[in-house]
């Protein structure tokens, strides 16, 4: 025996009732989008003499017929009182919104796709479609979904080469001791400029998504200065700070690590194995001074290249930086 399927009419009723809601719910977001005043609601009194007809028997249809009010407006008066048991206007969410469904979204997919769209340029977008909204607006439809302004971070440029050595250098060291890390006597140079600092710009991105790449600024070392600074330091302490006069080439870097690389492992007590550290820098690995290094049997740390945010030294020429621009210097004088 054929198992027979549901009436036609139950289907074709079914899909008008479709219809109407998604009938229903487009008017609803044109009338917010577009901020049409609704019409004058019933009294308290006409909502109750439906419900009284309902209870007594009558259809939608008889009852919009007897109180000359519109059936889908029978059907969702009943509908509340059979949800809520009340015909009393439930409280509402407030001022409707002045960004549609529709653009917010796209200022949600935006705002992913470019983290470093500003608001000026979205708020343009918006009034391209007939939206005119205030930064504020498109801000906190933005922070609804998880997005902030964020200041970028400042990460090392790095191609594929850079990654992998990276890599290499991390998984070489991943078994090393702390013992071996305080032996390490880490060096580098840096600029201080007399009114320098970089400007801030804001990425739009969730949390803890700060250094994906498409959320930080590149970066190259030494974005300009006025005095430049050679220095290390260790687990132990800080050893010599050197000013650097003029240029400095290969032969001024071999005269500053004469002067002070072997005084300050002695200061900071590391003993004569300690390991010392510099990036590739041409004139930091050239053939003079690697030589340098293995007629005074220092060791030198191996070091993968565009890498000085895996130096610590960083933090603390950033401290530095940051007392030295606290004092506001006017001129060359008082920076030195």
């Amino acid at each position: 025996m054929t198992q027979k399927g549901p009436p036609v009419c139950n289907l074709i009723s079914v899909q008008i009732q479709l219809l109407r809601d998604g009938l229903r719910c487009w008017l609803r977001e044109y009338w917010g989008a577009n901020s049409i005043m609704k019409s004058k609601e019933h009294t308290r009194q006409v909502r109750n003499m439906v419900l009284e007809k309902f209870k007594a028997g009558l259809g939608y249809k008889k009852i919009s017929q007897a109180l000359n009010i519109s059936r889908s407006t029978v059907q969702s008066i009943i509908r509340k009182w059979k949800e809520y048991g009340t015909t009393v206007n439930l409280p509402r969410q407030g001022r409707p919104p002045k960004l549609t469904g529709r653009t917010r979204r796209s200022l949600i997919r935006e705002a992913a796709k470019r983290p470093m769209v500003t608001l000026d340029e979205m708020q343009r977008a918006t009034a391209q479609v007939g939206e005119t909204v205030h930064r504020t607006t498109i801000s906190r439809a933005l922070h609804k979904c998880g997005l902030y302004g964020r200041v970028a971070r400042r990460k090392p440029l790095l191609k594929e080469n850079h990654k992998k050595s990276r890599l290499q250098f991390a998984r070489s060291h991943v078994e090393d001791t702390a013992n071996m890390w305080k032996k390490v006597l880490w060096s580098d140079e840096t600029k201080i400029e007399l009114f320098g600092h970089n400007a801030k710009r804001y990425a739009w991105r969730r949390n803890n998504t700060a250094h994906h790449s498409e959320n930080t600024i590149p970066t190259v070392k030494y974005g300009g200065g006025s005095i430049m600074l050679w220095g290390c330091f260790s687990s132990a302490g800080t050893g010599k700070l050197v000013k650097v006069d003029g240029k400095m080439d290969g032969a001024k870097y071999r005269a500053i690590l004469e002067e002070n690389l072997l005084e300050s492992a002695k200061d900071l007590r590391l003993g004569r194995r300690f390991t010392f550290q510099q990036d590739n820098d041409p004139k930091h690995k050239a053939r003079a001074t690697m030589e340098w290094f293995k007629k005074k049997n220092i060791h030198v740390l191996e070091w993968p290249s565009q890498s000085p945010d895996l130096n610590p030294i960083e933090n603390l020429w950033q401290d530095l930086k940051t007392a030295v621009h606290k004092r506001s210097p006017s001129n060359l004088t008082e920076l030195e």
